[in-house]
């Protein structure tokens, strides 16, 4: 397996070369030259594997450049019932016949992220080891990717983490989360902005080649082709979970921001599995609805991204969405570096009057908006019609999936995080507080370490260059 740029400007490159690094050498980002395809035979024989050789199975088929034995002792490390609360890794959970929840939270952090990034933290370990090397990981989170970059990255060798979130705009629970690790490899910069303000900084690094190559500068943003291919697994996962026959259709519903997570659901499609609709969800900052209903990606300026109820969504420019226009355009270099050269001088591109229209209607995507009110209603509605408690953000997914249910195709709502993270939102709602699990219940007490800086790339590198030496 061979990885090139979304933009067209890099040699293709191994698992290994592509993995610790951010965007690509081009400035675009790593995907594989094709994607593994599952036939209806191969889908039975996956029915009736666990998570982890699940995992090893679909991951093989991306990573041939790690010994098969080492591959598979790297996830049977990560994808444990003591890491993630039982042998199922992401149980499906059913609410009424054809709805369900698969349940992506029950990793370290609480949060769907865990279940990459725990892979991507033994992953950088193993490979770091075996070239005698050191990785500066530079990140940018609006919550929840912060945390379980941290936690994976935590006390590992050769690996030091300088995470950056914008100042004051996630949950106490998310912030103490990050701000209170006191693990001497992990950096924590609070940016007075947004978190596009935190991604471009990110970006802008990860484009000074000679920056990038003295400091060892990589990510584990979405951006990192390792989380997507991870995230692939539980749709599998999911769809075993939900159907009896490996033909039968299935849709997910996902709460989209930086695009990440429903990236990996448009991938297992186009690998084979019987997705029939992937329902992408927006809040407030709904630029990737928008886009899927019209055809018009119309990113907005950092003072026009609104700060809401489901935080860690209050995005603009979702990083990601990249590489489904590659794909999207018939992985056409040059027509994607055109639409993104709008883009990245503050502009937008409008697909509806080209013969890329046909092909996004036939994608698999559809979409919606969830507000405030949204959220509150369906927190009501789930809990008292399931009585089950979920967070803000799988919210938004559930309001929207509600939409775009069809007779006889289950619908999977993908769960991000748990309710005590919005624990505030979850209390306007219900009138209660979520039960806070025993280990983290003095983490908003404990200290807080981190540094406040402006959205500025010189003060960023500064920070960077006097913390690696």
């Amino acid at each position: 397996m061979r990885y090139i740029s979304t933009r067209g400007g890099m040699q293709p490159r191994t698992f290994r070369e592509i993995l610790l690094e951010g965007l690509a050498t081009d400035g675009g980002l790593a995907l594989p030259e094709s994607y593994p395809r599952y036939t209806t035979a191969d889908l039975a024989r996956l029915r009736k594997l666990n998570y982890r050789d699940l995992a090893f199975d679909i991951l093989s088929r991306y990573i041939d450049d790690i010994p098969a034995g080492d591959l598979k002792a790297l996830i049977d490390k990560t994808y444990t019932a003591g890491a993630f609360g039982g042998d199922d890794i992401t149980p499906l959970k059913t609410l009424e016949p054809g709805l369900h929840l698969l349940q992506l939270s029950n990793g370290p952090t609480l949060a769907f992220k865990d279940v990459a990034l725990q892979l991507l933290g033994n992953l950088f370990e193993y490979v770091l080891a075996a070239n005698h090397g050191e990785l500066n990981i530079l990140g940018a989170t609006s919550g929840d990717t912060g945390s379980a970059a941290e936690y994976a990255m935590r006390g590992k060798r050769g690996v030091r983490v300088f995470m950056l979130s914008p100042l004051g705009k996630m949950s106490p629970f998310q912030t103490a989360q990050m701000f209170s690790l006191a693990d001497p490899n992990i950096f924590n910069i609070a940016v007075r902005g947004v978190f596009d303000d935190c991604q471009d900084i990110v970006k802008q690094v990860s484009n000074d080649e000679a920056f990038k190559a003295r400091h060892h500068i990589g990510t584990v943003n979405s951006i990192n082709w390792a989380r997507v291919m991870a995230q692939i697994v539980y749709y599998f996962k999911g769809y075993f979970a939900a159907t009896t026959r490996d033909t039968e259709q299935v849709s997910f519903a996902v709460p989209s921001g930086n695009f990440g997570n429903i990236l990996a659901g448009h991938v297992a499609r186009l690998m084979g599995l019987p997705v029939r609709r992937l329902v992408l969800a927006s809040n407030e900052n709904n630029v990737l609805d928008e886009f899927f209903r019209t055809g018009c990606y119309r990113p907005r300026a950092s003072n026009q991204v609104m700060q809401t109820s489901s935080p860690s969504m209050d995005i603009s420019k979702a990083s990601n969405f990249e590489r489904f226009v590659f794909d999207l355009v018939g992985r056409d270099a040059a027509t994607l570096r055109a639409l993104w050269g709008n883009v990245d001088s503050g502009g937008s591109f409008d697909l509806s009057a080209t013969p890329y229209a046909a092909k996004l209607r036939d994608s698999g995507f559809v979409s919606g908006t969830s507000t405030h009110a949204d959220r509150i209603a369906t927190l009501r509605l789930v809990h008292q019609r399931y009585g089950v408690m979920i967070d803000t953000h799988t919210a938004d997914g559930v309001k929207v999936a509600l939409a775009h249910r069809e007779t006889g195709v289950p619908m999977i709502c993908l769960e991000t995080a748990q309710p005590v993270k919005f624990a505030d939102t979850v209390r306007e709602a219900l009138g209660v507080v979520p039960d806070m699990p025993p280990a983290v219940r003095e983490l908003e007490n404990l200290p807080q370490r981190y540094e406040t800086m402006d959205a500025d790339v010189a003060a960023v590198k500064r920070f960077i260059e006097q913390h690696c030496a």
